[in-house]
């Protein structure tokens, strides 16, 4: 490890504490915008537990011990961790497949991913993950909530709700006539306080306002609504002791899959987070820092029986809003849950699930980003064919599936524009030539003023293996043979060794009829490439030169 590299791995606690010094005034900053994470995340944990096929109180767990962690040993300063609409759909279908065991192995598996990959210091790589993957599969995945949600919306009567999109859809339209009037017209009240509040009161803490007012309204009027009490009984308001009692190595390899699309969506959203953070604040997150935290909190999260952990965007813009001054405002935010946890158990199960339902709504549709979808629609084909398919796939196939696929259609898409600029030019065509003074040259051929058995040969792009059947093809047709050869590589950025292969084969056609070579201009790199590449003889058989004046110079001389 390089000199200083160790501060990449200091939590920005560290940093508050110990180097920058904090005021009484921060810390009555950091409690108030803590108590007001807190109260936006009670409800929101809550409903997103149940989305994915689990208990209440397990998202509470989650919350608190994985919020917690993740605000302690982070690289960012304002980030807020718990559970998030992200997971929905994947936990749901873990559950669904694996039962809660298997869930809870594949969340301590993707913790050791996320670990590994933060010692490995591959934060910064997944910031290239294209627009058209995340906004494919984000969207996708709001749609998927957006369904779950159907059932307790309408209030329908199912015994067993199918995980997949389509049967899902077909379960519920079958249980069309059992749709609960009283719960319809519940939610469609929540959902339009939810989004009044929004508008005119956006500091309020909307969803818990809807919540309780929701709880009041069944208790006062005996609306015949489901509940969290009716449907999971008492919430078990203690956290349980650790345990890493459910693992099973037969079990692991079934999970693994599950395991690391867990992994890559905790470490892409806990990153954009902390991206947005530093957007709305001026910091520097430490990328690498916040993927080991991550990692220790989920797996700390799957020791406690809690659901997959990582960076929650609204919650941590709340929290800066809020006037959050530390990471001790979401280790705050976690000890306040608990508090609630502890003191509101009780009183939880009044809350109707048709008051939930809305919040996961409101949730999913900030999810989707429509803006952004409409937009890669309309760019080029490569960008809208990669979001159409990660987006159906998500949709109709299955989450882990659909970011392969996506990733490797955009790569395929990228590697098809690169090869596209890429060019060969061996026919002298009149270009332009700057002088060493920035000015500029009235047009020419590379050919002028050159004695006749000598041809000027112009590199353009990368050459790489997206573009060496193009450069194969371009060298193959060139004409009639010189005695000398420039080279010109002043636009070649790159030169993998695919493209340095074929480029030998054309030099030592070359070579073999006794021509003698210049390079021209190639960057460093780009001959450091070719010297690995080439074989010896042939790589020795060329003239380096740093211009087209030294170039000129040497096939004169």
């Amino acid at each position: 490890m390089a000199k200083g590299d160790w501060r990449l791995f200091l939590p920005k606690t560290v940093t508050v504490l110990a180097r920058e010094g904090y005021a009484p005034a921060d810390l009555r900053a950091d409690l108030v915008a803590g108590l007001t994470v807190a109260i936006v995340a009670l409800p929101l944990a809550m409903a997103l537990a149940i989305a994915s096929g689990t208990t209440p109180e397990r998202g509470l767990i989650t919350a608190v011990i994985a919020g917690f962690l993740i605000s302690l040993l982070g690289g960012s300063r304002f980030q807020i961790g718990g559970p998030t609409g992200a997971f929905v759909i994947i936990v749901y279908g873990i559950i669904a497949n694996h039962g809660y065991d298997g869930l809870l192995m594949a969340t301590l598996i993707a913790g050791g991913v996320l670990i590994a990959a933060g010692l490995l210091r591959v934060g910064a790589l997944i910031k290239y993950i294209p627009d058209p993957v995340t906004t494919g599969f984000t969207s996708g995945i709001a749609v998927v909530i957006i369904a779950s949600q159907l059932k307790d919306l309408f209030g329908l009567t199912i015994a067993d709700v199918p995980a997949e999109f389509v049967p899902k859809l077909s379960a519920l339209w079958a249980a069309r006539a059992t749709l609960s009037l009283p719960t319809l017209g519940l939610a469609s009240i929540c959902l339009a306080m939810i989004l009044l509040l929004k508008k005119f009161t956006p500091k309020l803490p909307g969803f818990l306002i809807v919540t309780v007012g929701a709880a009041l309204l069944v208790a006062v009027l005996h609306l015949p609504v489901e509940t969290i009490g009716s449907r999971f009984g008492d919430i078990d308001a203690s956290l349980p002791r650790p345990s890493l009692a459910f693992w099973s190595w037969d079990r692991a390899r079934a999970v693994l899959p599950s395991a690391l699309t867990i992994a890559l969506l905790a470490g892409v959203e806990s990153l954009l987070s902390a991206v947005v953070a530093d957007q709305m604040t001026g910091r520097r997150h430490r990328s690498n820092m916040e993927l080991l935290a991550q990692g220790i909190a989920n797996i700390a999260s799957a020791a406690f029986g809690g659901l997959p952990a990582t960076g929650a965007i609204a919650r941590t813009a709340t929290n800066i809003r809020s006037g959050a001054r530390s990471p001790i405002a979401g280790m705050a935010h976690a000890a306040f849950l608990l508090v609630f946890m502890l003191a509101l158990a009780s009183l939880m199960k009044f809350v109707p699930l048709a008051a939930l339902a809305p919040i996961l709504l409101v949730v999913a549709w900030n999810m989707a980003e429509i803006h952004r979808f409409r937009t890669i629609l309309g760019t080029s084909n490569g960008e809208r064919a990669v979001l159409i398919a990660t987006f159906a796939l998500t949709v109709l196939v299955d989450l882990t599936v659909a970011i392969e696929v996506g990733m490797v259609m955009a790569a395929f898409v990228f590697m098809h524009r690169m090869a596209r600029l890429a060019s060969v030019d061996g026919a002298g065509m009149v270009i332009e030539d700057d002088r060493a003074d920035g000015a500029y040259d009235a047009p020419y051929s590379p050919n002028d003023g050159l004695p006749p058995d000598v041809r000027v040969i112009t590199f353009r792009g990368p050459l790489f293996f997206g573009s060496a059947s193009i450069l194969k093809d371009t060298l193959d047709q060139i004409g009639a043979r010189k005695r000398r050869y420039i080279l010109r590589m002043e636009d070649t950025p790159l030169v993998d060794p695919t493209g340095a292969f074929a480029l030998g084969d054309f030099l030592a056609r070359l070579q073999a009829d006794g021509a003698e070579i210049v390079v021209c201009g190639a960057r460093p790199t780009v001959i450091d490439t070719l010297h690995r590449s080439l074989a010896a003889p042939l790589y020795k058989g060329l003239n380096f030169v740093s211009s087209m004046d030294a170039a000129r110079a040497a096939v004169r001389g």
